[in-house]
């Protein structure tokens, strides 16, 4: 698997934030999921050496608590949210364009609901941010205990297709969940009982109603992490701007397994 970008790194607010900045353009955050492992690079590796990138700034960060970010508060999703628009303010951008994935739907649903000036535009894939019971998918997420053989299994369940994803994959993503801290801060921070961790992230029905920002709501129909019935199907009524797209033959990896109707569908919304 080749290097990705160089990473850039940001101190404000009580975080040391690591993140990918590439390409030129009107902003685009991109927010990670929450799964062990993750960090910007591993969820975004594609998309930033994606055409997007020619007519967009790309902006990636590692989210509080994942990948090279650094904090000493307490890993929450208020924390999180406290984290991206500290990061956003560092780096003078005022307002952008949000792409979210699961964990990072939420983010930028929190966002949009707290801060309407700042996002532009959204679009949510497989988005967590309504509440709903904690599947079995997610749970065995939160719960994974380091072995690549977990690893193996945990991307299989992520995604539809596992020829999509590749031996590589699986190796850079249990490589990153053993490094030194990395599975105590993640253990600690998706705890059991874990439903009360989706229903931390999870806004009123009248909250989302009254988020204004134009949406597009990316899922794939076969995603065993998180349901589309739960959760994109009931967003798509509540947010009173948004649009679903339903891919199918797809897991919960949209930017990964659909790689290319994704990024279509990403600069087809935001240059509308």
């Amino acid at each position: 698997m080749t290097a990705g970008p160089a990473q850039a790194h940001v101190e404000h607010d009580g975080f040391h934030t690591a993140y990918h900045d590439v390409g030129a353009g009107p902003p685009v955050l991109l927010v990670h999921g929450s799964g062990p492992g993750v960090s910007a690079l591993a969820n975004w590796r594609g998309t930033l050496a994606s055409p997007l990138a020619d007519d967009h700034r790309l902006i990636a960060p590692d989210v509080a608590g994942f990948g090279r970010t650094q904090t000493a508060y307490e890993l929450t999703h208020e924390t999180r949210v406290r984290h991206l628009v500290g990061f956003l303010d560092a780096l003078g951008l005022d307002r952008v364009d949000v792409v979210g994935n699961s964990m990072g739907g939420a983010l930028a649903l929190a966002l949009a609901h707290r801060h309407p000036d700042r996002v532009r535009r959204m679009v949510l894939m497989g988005t967590v941010g309504i509440a709903f019971p904690i599947p079995d998918g997610l749970d065995r997420v939160w719960g994974y205990e380091p072995s690549l053989e977990a690893m193996a299994e945990l991307v299989g369940l992520f995604a539809h297709d596992r020829d999509v994803v590749g031996p590589d994959l699986v190796r850079l993503r249990y490589e990153a969940s053993i490094a030194p801290g990395v599975h105590e801060r993640y253990a600690a921070a998706f705890a059991a009982p874990r439903q009360r961790h989706v229903d931390e992230m999870a806004l009123s029905e009248d909250d989302l109603r009254g988020i204004g920002t134009p949406v597009r709501l990316l899922h794939g129909a076969e995603d065993r992490v998180i349901p589309l019935e739960a959760t994109s199907l009931r967003l798509v009524r509540l947010l009173p701007r948004a649009d679903l797209v339903v891919f199918s033959r797809c897991g919960h990896w949209t930017q990964i397994e659909r790689a290319t109707d994704f990024v279509r569908e990403v600069a087809s919304f935001f240059t509308d």
